[in-house]
């Protein structure tokens, strides 16, 4: 008796159309999955910065500063955290920008996909002096947040009186 184990055309269109529909419910899952993950970097490595900058403001004893930057080198007060930041030992001068040509601890590069704002004193810098706290260039209390949004869902780092970041999770507005 000859069997024939192959399959027949009726049971391979069967197939591609079962796995036709797992793909069109699949796809919009996993790009949620991959912008919640882009969101999540992101927010981590701006809170890693932001724990080096006070850090080496403890360890340094003298002020570190956090602030938007497109180039790397320079702060960019026109410019939003998502076109890149970059961390430094001192103050900004007057027009925030860096001070005496000293390389920046950490440069960050732009994230396109998201929009990342601070609010308050903190849309154009953080800065951290010596006892770990931030502290604006006139010497006020600095304590705000830092939000990243992607459209969908959002992040919020909120920074404490007393220079403490924390992540919460948050809606776009």
């Amino acid at each position: 008796m000859d069997r024939n184990t192959g399959l027949s055309l009726i049971e391979l269109v069967v197939v591609l159309l079962v796995v036709t529909v797992l793909a069109a419910v699949a796809l919009p899952s996993f790009g949620r999955l991959a912008s919640e993950q882009r969101l999540v970097t992101a927010s981590n490595q701006l809170l890693t910065a932001i724990h080096l900058a006070r850090s080496e403001a403890v360890r340094r004893g003298e002020r570190v500063t956090l602030c938007a930057s497109t180039d790397g080198q320079t702060c960019a007060s026109s410019a939003g955290y998502h076109d890149g930041y970059i961390v430094f030992v001192g103050p900004p001068d007057a027009n925030l920008s860096t001070p005496g040509g000293e390389a920046p601890l950490f440069v960050a590069t732009a994230s396109p996909q998201l929009l990342i704002t601070g609010n308050g004193s903190m849309r154009d810098y953080v800065s951290y002096v010596s006892t770990g706290s931030t502290r604006q260039l006139n010497g006020a209390l600095q304590m705000g947040t830092l939000r990243l949004c992607d459209g969908q869902s959002a992040r919020r780092i909120v920074v404490s009186r007393t220079g403490r970041p924390r992540i919460e999770r948050s809606a776009c507005e």
